[in-house]
């Protein structure tokens, strides 16, 4: 089974992160009993579950890039108020 990033993780609810826990300990069990083909659909589930956590993350680093770039203008329109 493939972890999703901890990064994602975060971005969880404390549902899906109940979930994704269950999942998880379902398809390591399945993989431990060689059963990959059942793992398999596990693992497309958790893939599922987690889009949403994406999606959360993404919109962040959007609203940070925002931030950024908002706080770049501002230092750039006092750098030309000082130089009249």
């Amino acid at each position: 089974m493939r972890h999703c990033s901890v990064q994602v993780r975060g971005q969880l609810t404390r549902e899906e992160l109940d979930r994704y826990n269950a999942l998880m300990q379902v398809g390591g069990y399945l993989e431990e009993q060689d059963q990959y083909d059942l793992a398999y659909i596990v693992q497309k589930e958790v893939d599922i579950l987690i889009m949403p956590a994406i999606e959360r993350l993404k919109e962040k680093g959007r609203d940070r890039d925002r931030a950024t770039a908002e706080f770049l203008e501002s230092l750039k329109a006092v750098d030309e108020e000082d130089e009249d």
